[in-house]
């Protein structure tokens, strides 16, 4: 098993640090020489793979000659064990970046979102999975889900979701008919939220370039936080930063959008749906 991706504040710290010593106009052997540590140390380091400490965080701006106010405290900030970590849950590699963005399109082709899942529908989709969980692992999964959720509503700091739905994911009868109903239910509420768009690919589009697998980009409140892919598959998933790949991810989007029902049209679809199964 590979080891788990390094989070997404030691990564971005990782490029702070490399960007310091390039500003510096040190190569990674003489900075490594400066600081007395092994160039391969340095690299793993830069790359994000070990931790930075306090420490050698204050030897990096002495040696490199720069200083950074906020380094100290976001080198703190990284070395502090995640939220999820609590619930006994390690490499959640999604969570850690959703946690960090600020801004979350999806497309989702079988089931409904997992930031707009009640708990019985979510319940229902962590049973199914080939992945057995004791009832601890389950109520702990979706306990971070449920949390993950409130940032929709949070004043302070807000997540904004637009999600495409195929029409799949509605039809599906996950749980059971009383759990699908009051999760469809719960779609037209949360479609009211300022931070929630909600848009519906119907069947009668079509075939369209969605239909190869969900995939998710994440944005992030800093400018030089590049968009990221997210795309999981039957054994894992991948994080993907090369723009060309992002680039065309947002395209496909974009036509999906274009495909879409509207927002208003999108929750009268919903409403029909359950109307249907009185």
């Amino acid at each position: 098993m590979p080891p788990p991706r390094p989070t997404f504040r030691r990564r971005k710290l990782a490029r702070r640090l490399r960007r310091m010593r390039e500003a510096a106009g040190m190569t990674i052997e003489d900075a490594a020489i400066a600081l007395d540590k092994h160039r391969n140390s340095l690299y793993r380091l830069e790359a994000g793979e070990t931790k930075v400490d306090v420490h050698l965080a204050r030897s990096m701006m002495d040696v490199y000659d720069q200083y950074d106010p906020h380094l100290i405290d976001d080198v703190r900030d990284a070395l502090k064990p995640q939220w999820w970590m609590k619930f006994g849950m390690r490499a959640l590699g999604y969570v850690d970046l959703e946690t960090e963005a600020t801004e979350i399109r999806e497309v989702a082709l079988i089931y409904v979102p997992g930031l707009l899942q009640t708990q019985p529908y979510m319940r229902a989709v962590f049973e199914a999975d080939a992945l057995k969980r004791t009832r601890t692992e389950l109520n702990a999964q979706v306990e971070v889900r449920t949390i993950r959720q409130r940032r929709l509503i949070d004043e302070e700091d807000p997540l904004h979701l637009s999600a495409l739905l195929d029409e799949s994911a509605l039809r599906q009868t996950i749980g059971g008919p009383a759990v699908m109903r009051d999760q469809l239910e719960h779609l037209v509420m949360m479609a009211e939220l300022s931070t929630v768009t909600l848009r519906v690919l119907p069947r009668g589009i079509g075939a369209h370039g969605g239909q190869t697998g969900s995939f998710t980009l994440l944005d992030f409140p800093d400018p030089e936080d590049r968009t990221i892919l997210y795309v999981e598959y039957p054994t894992g998933s991948i994080q993907v930063e090369e723009p060309d790949e992002v680039w065309r991810a947002k395209l496909l989007f974009d036509h999906l959008l274009d495909r879409a029902l509207s927002p208003q049209d999108s929750v009268a679809f919903i409403e029909q749906i359950i109307a249907e199964q009185e």
